[in-house]
């Protein structure tokens, strides 16, 4: 099959697009707004893009108060979703106001960061605290901002000493989870090894 992606005339029930482009890590982003309210949110469209210095990318929906938040302070914090989080991780995901804290409403512990005034997921074996680079808005055809890019420069990176082995972190051992297509996710249980040539 081929359909034209500007028309998006597939056909199908439901568009396929995210499910081509999968497994998406899920960027579980936490924010403080300008009034001290923390936020918690989670993107698929979420991933690193550069690690000389260390970039990572995540496209938001305009409405987003992720994406006021980091526009209003400047900063982020990206938390590893994992499998043993995955109920939290959603429920964090529902429509919420903003003067509603997410990390209350799931029943997470916040745990301070170093460098940034966001508060990151305590639960969470990982997480990057990053200052935002760039922030780009993506129109529609008819020239609406319905998404926008963040680039953010990390600047500090917390990782769970129980997964570090032998000098090298063991992801698998995390279980971090990622999203496919439509309600699907997947669970990283084991890692392979493939070296590129010369």
């Amino acid at each position: 099959m081929f359909y034209d992606a500007l028309r998006n005339d597939h056909g199908l029930e439901v568009d396929p697009f995210k499910a081509i482009v999968a497994p998406r890590p899920i960027g579980w982003v936490s924010t403080l707004s300008r009034d001290g309210i923390a936020n918690l949110a989670p993107f698929s469209f979420f991933n690193a893009v550069a690690d000389d210095p260390h970039y990572v990318v995540l496209g938001i929906g305009a409405g987003k108060d992720t994406l006021r938040n980091a526009r209003e302070t400047g900063e982020f914090a990206v938390n590893m979703a994992t499998s043993k989080l995955r109920e939290q991780m959603n429920a964090s995901s529902a429509s919420a106001a903003p003067h509603v804290d997410e990390f209350d409403l799931v029943h997470l512990a916040k745990a301070p960061c170093r460098m940034i005034r966001s508060p990151r997921v305590g639960e969470s074996p990982a997480c990057l605290e990053c200052r935002v680079f760039k922030i780009e808005d993506l129109p529609d055809d008819e020239g609406h901002m319905h998404y926008g890019l963040i680039i953010g420069r990390v600047i500090g990176i917390h990782i769970d000493d129980r997964f570090i082995d032998n000098g090298r972190v063991n992801t698998a051992a995390m279980q971090p989870i990622a999203r496919m297509g439509y309600s699907e996710y997947a669970t990283v249980t084991e890692a392979w090894r493939m070296r590129r040539p010369g």
